[in-house]
């Protein structure tokens, strides 16, 4: 089965063409960045606007990219939630009038059932059952996989996102949008010790994750530095270094909990924040501690793409699910609602 994956749940633009028993054979994202930087953070009626403007270009490149026609194309699948409404509107739009017009299957994907998925993609893929830790810009979660469409929540942020505590933090530092990779580059040369952050709800049992506090205990600490003769600079790649380990630290706590509660060995790590290298190094080691193997996608697959709507929608259409001809998106949706194959 040959399947035209469309992902448009928030900024970036992404569309695939994934085979069943060929694989992905080309994948094309526009990433709208530039557009928001100038505001912060994402403006929602922009993001739209400019996913109406890359969405047909995007096809026909991949279509040209795989030597592809659309009489070839078997079925579209789209991201239908979680993300932002207009946004979600434009791709699902997009698929049902194109799946109309060839007279094709469509499905709605769950954006965050993709990421769980991506390292499907890769060329060692885990095996089911493992636990999931997905953490990006809006969810962090623990969820036990046992198949796709299988999935037991575990515990999840109260508040921010993880992601969303690097974009925040970076903000009140000063730094550009997005503020998650920019914390990082900073870190790399912050002096280990100079301040040690708190690593919140770990000293209490659970899996639940909260941020909020320490976004602001990194605010509070560079108000401080501001009053003394630091170097500014220093000051803030030590504080970015500070906050990284913490985030790292708790959620390799949580990730080491899961694992031991559900007596499994193997971790998936999805969402844009598992392209964290210190996350990644983190959970590799604390993997090695029980003899287990954490998995992850490449780089560019972390982030929102049209590769994983478009695997996660082969998986769902082989099954024999497909939607009918009205456009439906949710701005929010649990996995759990989703049904098992």
């Amino acid at each position: 089965m040959l399947v035209l994956g469309l992902e448009t749940s928030c900024d970036e633009t992404g569309v695939a063409l994934y085979d069943s028993e060929r694989g992905l054979l080309a994948d094309a994202l526009f990433s709208q960045i530039d557009l928001h930087r100038a505001y912060g953070g994402v403006v929602p009626e922009l993001a739209s606007r400019d996913h109406v403007k890359r969405m047909l270009p995007l096809i026909r490149e991949v279509l040209s990219e795989a030597q592809c026609t659309a009489k070839q194309i078997d079925a579209i699948a789209y991201t239908a939630g979680p993300g932002l409404v207009g946004a979600l509107l434009v791709g699902a739009s997009c698929a049902q009038a194109l799946a109309f017009a060839w007279d094709i299957p469509a499905l709605g994907v769950h954006h965050m059932e993709g990421h769980l998925l991506a390292p499907m993609l890769e060329e060692q893929p885990p095996q089911f059952p493992f636990v999931a830790l997905l953490v990006s810009g809006g969810h962090t979660q623990l969820v036990r996989v046992d198949g796709i469409g299988r999935y037991q929540l575990l515990g999840e942020s109260l508040d921010d996102a993880a992601g969303e505590a690097f974009d925040k933090t970076a903000k009140m530092l000063g730094l550009v949008y997005p503020g998650g990779p920019e914390i990082a580059r900073l870190a790399e040369h912050g002096q280990p010790n100079r301040f040690v952050f708190p690593r919140p709800m770990t000293t209490r049992p659970g899996l639940e994750f909260s941020f909020s506090g320490l976004k602001t205990f990194a605010l509070n600490t560079w108000q401080q530095e501001q009053k003394g003769d630091a170097s500014d600079e220093q000051t803030r790649r030590d504080i970015c270094l500070a906050f990284q380990q913490a985030v790292v630290d708790t959620l390799t706590i949580k990730c080491r909990r899961a694992l031991k509660l559900t007596g499994l060995k193997n971790l998936v790590i999805a969402g844009g924040v598992s392209a964290n290298t210190a996350l990644r190094q983190g959970l590799e080691k604390m993997l090695g501690e029980f003899n287990g193997q954490v998995f992850y996608a490449r780089p560019r697959f972390c982030t929102d793409n049209g590769a994983m709507i478009a695997y996660a929608g082969c998986q769902r259409l082989l099954a024999g699910q497909h939607d009918g001809p009205a456009i439906g998106v949710q701005a929010r949706w649990p996995m759990e609602q989703l049904l098992p194959l």
